[in-house]
């Protein structure tokens, strides 16, 4: 739903040098593969649309790292509807390696220095890097506390990004030896608790991409003769023109390395468990072009919609004969679901929601302000909606402002007789310790109707339908989740739905919020709470 965001998403590019030249290069050559950078960060925009930025690599230049960052989507970031100040910037930034980032903050303040890549300048090129980093470490706190404890460090931002910073340069600076980035990052990483995928590069020329070892946030990648790249989505490697076989999701708790003299390794860095791989990824944030470990994007919602079909069967509650019946899906993410039902049920799919792109994020005011920008969001189309009864289709309901000020729009101005919600998704129960912003119960409008567990009854569903102002209302049940991605229910992690969270310190961080229920508690001291916790344990 529009009221759900994601933290943020990540990519990466290199051409290697002596090795021939790549057919995907762009008239510039390998020197400025860079400029091929803004357009996988447009392809994965919809991760993130707070800030933007990249960092690119050349040797030749007195600054062999150059990053550029900034508050804004990836086409005011890099000015790509200016063509004499994009072509001026793609200039400054040519190199032969380059990472990028988008990003929605779950954690930081909305400004330009919360935005991504963090670069550490140094004296010695091994020790002078840039990296960005997808996800959230559940054991900030811990890690934070750790980091100060000795009074020789200092911290700047409030953000976990910060921290792995440091913590590669802590590692990097104790060590007298040169060491291999990869020990970097298994010792790094030792500590962590949650869930990433990042992107690092060095002023060596060395480039890492690793995902955590749950392989809870998606990161693809592609490697073809001197051309490697590297994304959170597989979209953004196929709009380069990599062909489907030659992209590959990369294993939990693996990393590329990428070396100038000796080219392209893969290397495990963490010891091997169970994944648990986000299932809110197919469902609702990745691009529906997409296809992560192994599994569609677009097919999963459409069994997704398959499922609400026997579901509604099932039910009997809608007339699925009449001529007055139709689907309709809230856009974009619902509408290969809708699309799936309405094809089951043999019930006209129609849009009769349209949605203003340029409304703006309608979780940027609270209140009144909020409501007004979801009442901006979508324009009902009465010559779709008027007298029908209407099946609304929707991945998810979190907070549920939108979703009221939808159904009074879709009852007052598209003039609709009768509204059932379905919902392609379970009923979000817990919050999010992993880089979705929802870490508190208290934000959550399903657990005041079907308590902690996320228990459905008639007559729960229905109280918040009547509250909500539908008909009526059904979520899909948690067992459809894997069903439909056609993956096993333990290599998911369904924590916001279930409650059960695949780390140590997401249930101990669980605990605490449900402690904190009721108490305006807000998710920053959620984490605090964490640390002491812990040392009194």
């Amino acid at each position: 739903m529009s009221e759900l965001h994601h933290e943020c998403g990540v990519a990466a590019i290199y051409h290697l040098s002596g090795r021939g030249r790549s057919p995907l290069c762009t008239s510039d050559g390998p020197r400025h593969i860079s400029r091929l950078l803004p357009r996988m960060l447009l392809d994965i925009q919809n991760r993130g649309q707070l800030a933007a930025g990249m960092t690119t690599f050349d040797p030749a230049r007195p600054s062999i790292l150059r990053t550029r960052k900034d508050v804004g989507t990836v086409t005011e970031v890099f000015r790509l509807n200016h063509r004499a100040k994009s072509e001026s910037l793609m200039k400054h930034l040519a190199g032969r390696a380059a990472i990028g980032h988008v990003r929605y903050a779950t954690c930081g303040q909305d400004d330009r220095s919360y935005a991504q890549p963090f670069e550490r300048k140094h004296i010695h090129k091994r020790k002078w890097f840039s990296f960005c980093f997808n996800g959230q470490l559940a054991n900030y706190g811990l890690l934070k506390e750790r980091l100060l404890a000795d009074g020789d460090h200092h911290l700047t931002l409030d953000t976990d990004t910060e921290i792995i910073l440091h913590e590669f340069g802590r590692l990097l600076s104790q060590r007298p030896d040169r060491i291999d980035w990869i020990d970097v990052l298994r010792e790094a990483t030792a500590g962590f608790d949650g869930a990433y995928s990042l992107a690092l590069l060095t002023a060596e020329g060395e480039m890492i991409v690793a995902r955590d070892p749950l392989g809870v946030k998606p990161m693809c990648y592609a490697n073809e003769g001197p051309l490697f790249a590297a994304a959170s989505e597989s979209v953004a490697l196929l709009n380069l023109g990599f062909s489907d076989d030659q992209i590959k999701s990369l294993a939990p708790g693996h990393a590329i390395i990428i070396d100038p003299e000796t080219g392209f390794r893969i290397e495990r860095f963490a010891e091997e468990r169970s994944p648990a791989h986000c299932f809110f990824e197919w469902i609702y944030f990745a691009n529906v072009a997409s296809t992560l470990d192994d599994r569609s994007v677009y097919l999963s919602r459409t069994h997704l919609g398959e499922e609400l079909a026997r579901a509604e069967r099932a039910l009997g509650r809608v007339p699925l004969n009449s001529e007055d019946t139709i689907i309709v899906p809230v856009p974009d993410t619902s509408k290969a679901a809708a699309d799936a039902m309405a094809f089951e049920l043999s019930i006209p799919c129609r849009e009769g929601l349209i949605r203003n792109r340029y409304a703006g994020r309608t979780f940027i005011e609270g209140g009144g302000a909020r409501k007004a920008k979801a009442a901006a969001k979508y324009t009902p189309l009465r010559e779709v909606l008027e007298g029908k009864t209407v099946i609304l289709v929707e991945d998810s309901i979190v907070r549920s402002t939108t979703m009221n000020v939808l159904l009074d729009r879709i009852r007052e101005v598209g003039g609709a007789k009768e509204i059932h919600v379905r919902v392609a998704c379970p009923p979000i129960v817990a919050p999010c310790f992993y880089g979705i912003d929802m870490s508190t119960i208290d934000q959550l409008i399903a657990p005041k109707y079907f308590g902690i567990n996320g228990e459905l009854t008639d007559e729960s569903q229905q109280r918040l339908a009547d509250d909500l102002g539908a008909d009526s209302l059904r979520y899909l049940p948690v067992d459809a989740i894997a069903r439909a991605i056609g993956l096993p229910e333990d290599n998911l992690c369904r924590a916001c739905v279930t409650g059960n969270y695949p780390t140590d310190c997401g249930q101990h961080l669980y605990q605490i919020a449900l402690d904190n229920r009721g108490n305006n508690i807000d998710s920053k001291r959620t984490y605090e709470q964490l640390a002491a916790a812990l040392q009194q344990s």
